[in-house]
């Protein structure tokens, strides 16, 4: 048995022939930085999001980059974060000049706990930072009425997540997300989006992604070089008809895995949650596992991957020592990083190979159907 816990092989065998078409098209074009592919996407993507404005960008990180300097963020500054996510997120404050300041997860979504996150609010506060994790949507209704301020919605993980019927990246000022490869709609390399309800914010956005530029070779502002080349375009147009499905099987296996180890009753695992009136679409099945790493051992040694998202908080990171962060700070996102563990997750998985999954996870434990 050989279960991979992520692989782009089985998706290339189903829609490899229309990107095939569409790369082809972008190479016979002779566009291959911005031009019509990249406008025909981000015109796409828009409309499939529910978003006025979709400006396409080199990746993922830049995204957040670009959102926090359209805002005008900077030196002196600071952007309430959470420490329980992929370094990019506290990355591209700092890339401002801005302060990352961390604040706890709740226990049972893994994302910014909105009290906690509220009480960090200081004068110098320019942005909230939440990152909608593992493709659940951080509590936006909570902290949009608690905080008047801008919020960026880091949704590098959720696309096509909601909440209350409201899509991720559309209810914040701006929209981040990654279309790196293993994300749920993934480019053939690196590329990145970011949205908005503002013209003036996406005119800003857009000036920024090509050296502060209005027209060629004419800077006003300071920008950097993060424009969404053709071929990544055409590679996410030919994959976004295939996304609402894809979507609708996570969310398919996701209940499988639940439903199994529930009935199985392992005391020593917590499956993922779905909150009433969110829409998680499970970018990673996430569970809390007592004996984690033996349990990955277990399951490496019947050929299951996993993988550890994140096995360091970032409050703990050497590279953010400066800020002055201490163990036990932020207990949540410690404990998370002890016992999470991401299973096999991806749309061409089989219900047989969730219900293997399972049936080793069992084992481990002492449990069996």
């Amino acid at each position: 048995m050989s279960i991979p816990s992520f692989t782009l092989n089985r998706q290339i065998e189903i829609c490899g022939p229309e990107i095939s078409e569409r790369i082809a098209a972008a190479v016979a074009s002779g566009q291959f930085i911005l031009g019509s592919a990249v406008t025909e996407f981000e015109t796409a993507i828009a409309r499939a999001i529910g978003t006025p404005h979709a400006i396409g960008v080199a990746n993922g990180s830049d995204a957040l980059y670009l959102a926090l300097r359209a805002l005008g963020i900077g030196t002196g500054d600071e952007v309430v974060t959470t420490p329980f996510t992929f370094f990019a997120t506290a990355g591209s404050i700092l890339r401002t000049g801005a302060k990352p300041v961390f604040t706890d997860i709740q226990v049972d979504t893994f994302n910014m706990d909105p009290d906690t996150a509220l009480a960090r609010v200081t004068p110098r506060t320019r942005a909230m930072l939440p990152v909608h994790l593992f493709g659940l949507m951080a509590d936006m209704t909570a902290l949009m009425s608690g905080y008047s301020g801008p919020i960026v919605e880091d949704a590098a993980q959720a696309i096509g997540a909601s909440l209350h019927g409201r899509a991720a990246g559309t209810m914040g000022v701006l929209g981040c997300f990654s279309f790196f490869p293993t994300k749920n709609l993934g480019a053939f390399g690196d590329a990145g989006l970011v949205t908005a309800h503002d013209t003036g914010l996406a005119d800003k956005v857009k000036i920024l992604r090509v050296h502060g530029a209005t027209k060629k070779y004419y800077h006003e502002t300071l920008g950097i070089n993060s424009r969404l080349d053709a071929m990544q375009a055409a590679v996410l147009s030919a994959k976004l008809p295939y996304l609402a499905g894809w979507t609708e099987r996570r969310i398919a296996l996701a209940t499988r895995y639940t439903n199994a180890l529930t009935q199985l009753g392992i005391a020593e695992v917590v499956p993922p949650i779905v909150p009433v009136g969110y829409r998680h679409v499970f970018h990673q099945y996430t569970i809390r596992a007592e004996r984690r790493d033996e349990l990955a051992q277990h399951l490496k040694e019947h050929g299951i991957g996993t993988t550890v998202y994140y096995p360091l908080s970032l409050h703990l990171q050497p590279v953010f020592r400066e800020l002055g962060y201490k163990a036990g700070e932020f207990p949540n996102s410690e404990e998370a990083q002890r016992v999470v563990l991401s299973l096999p997750m991806f749309p061409e998985l089989t219900d047989l190979e969730v219900d293997q999954v399972v049936e080793a996870i069992g084992a481990f434990y002492g449990y069996h159907a």
